[in-house]
């Protein structure tokens, strides 16, 4: 059974960075999110992502280091959600 919080994460980054060639299905969920081959995304990418995730559920990931560990699978980004979000 799929993660909930995964499968929307997903379903967000397909639509924020515009990845019509990749369906969210298809994004690996312990694949690095930044530098992968197969999602291609930068560091202008995670900004967006970044912002999208701020607006979404309310976290924020402050310095570059914080969002390089956030940001380094789908799975460590829902957990990060999990920890920081308000409420959680």
């Amino acid at each position: 059974m799929s993660d909930p919080l995964v499968t929307r994460l997903k379903a967000l980054i397909v639509a924020t960075l515009k990845l019509d060639s990749i369906q969210p299905a298809d994004i690996p969920d312990d694949e690095p999110l930044i530098g992968s081959t197969q999602l291609g995304l930068d560091s202008i990418d995670a900004l967006e992502l970044v912002l999208a995730l701020e607006k979404e559920f309310g976290v924020k990931i402050g310095s570059s280091e914080e969002s390089r560990r956030a940001l380094a699978s789908v799975n460590a980004l829902a957990a990060y959600i999990r920890k920081h979000s308000p409420g959680a």
